[in-house]
């Protein structure tokens, strides 16, 4: 068990300096490749064929199926070090099938009129502040939200966001995707750029001190948790009985592009999806324009049959 536990702190050591992998990433591969090596100490035997399948069966019997899939990722790509590095004769993986249907779940999205109501009560709580603190923290909100929204941006991203990764003159921001993979959109609604602008003058301060674009009441970086708790608060104060997700917000913005016949491949660029495949999954839930089509430009109702 030496080896391979040196073999590991090896691999991500590989992972973090030579392939730039992110801090959450490196930390899911950890924890998957401690898992497996704790399944072999209960067998006490060794890395084989046999033994890797049976751990495969024992995921699938533990686990849905996405988690499955990660962690027989995270475990291929260790073989496959081991097996670069000169460590294993032959890869295990080889010859073994891990193909499973995986059940495809469609994106929810948050309807637009529901978007539309929930933005307006950002907007009114911002004019209804108490306190010069809740002002504040309206502000800040209301540029996250308009944010998310407006460039289906992960929920990762944005709380990463830099001070220097917005460019107010151009109305361009950078963003760090997974992979380590760069982006930059456009920002073109005038009222997201003056919300954005509008923040970053009010807490300067509070972001020279952190580092981040987005901080919390203790100067700190704004939290994943932070922007759900956030978006729950809102929806119950519009009245939104829809339960809201920080990616709802990513699913909905390629949803309604994609109403609006904007082309799948630049969806998939702006989303910084690696495969088109990925994207595809989001007309079918393309409902609006699927209604619009069949109703008005289905070829039927351009036809005047005889006798009908």
């Amino acid at each position: 068990m030496t080896i391979l536990n040196d073999s590991i702190a090896d691999y991500l050591e590989y992972c973090k300096y030579r392939k730039r992998l992110d801090a959450k990433t490196l930390k899911a591969y950890r924890i998957d490749l401690e898992q497996y090596v704790n399944y072999l100490k209960k067998i006490s035997e060794s890395y084989s064929k046999d033994n890797l399948d049976k751990y495969i069966t024992l995921l699938h019997k533990q686990y849905k199926p996405k988690t499955v899939k990660r962690k027989l990722a995270s475990l291929k790509a260790f073989f496959h070090y081991m097996e670069y590095k000169e460590i294993l004769s032959e890869n295990p993986f080889s010859k073994l099938d891990i193909r499973f249907r995986e059940a495809k779940l469609l994106p929810k999205t948050i309807p637009f009129h529901s978007i539309q109501t929930f933005l307006s009560t950002l907007y009114i709580q911002k004019e209804q502040a108490a306190s010069a603190y809740q002002f504040r923290c309206c502000l800040r909100d209301i540029a996250v939200i308009e944010l998310l929204f407006a460039t289906g941006m992960r929920i990762s991203e944005l709380c990463s966001l830099k001070p220097s990764d917005i460019d107010f003159e151009s109305k361009r921001i950078l963003i760090y995707g997974k992979g380590a993979k760069e982006r930059i959109l456009h920002i073109g609604n005038p009222e997201v750029l003056s919300a954005l602008s509008v923040y970053q003058n009010a807490f300067r301060d509070d972001i020279a001190a952190c580092g981040y674009f987005f901080v919390n009441r203790l100067r700190r970086k704004l939290s994943d948790q932070s922007v759900r708790y956030m978006i729950v608060h809102y929806a119950k104060l519009a009245g939104i009985e829809q339960h809201l997700t920080p990616h709802m917000f990513r699913h909905s913005f390629a949803t309604l592009l994609l109403e609006q016949d904007v082309d799948i491949r630049y969806i998939q660029k702006m989303l910084g999806h690696s495969s088109i495949s990925t994207t595809e999954i989001y007309t079918h839930v393309s409902s609006g324009k699927q209604k619009d089509i069949l109703f008005h430009r289905h070829p039927r109702n351009f036809m005047r049959v005889n006798g009908g």
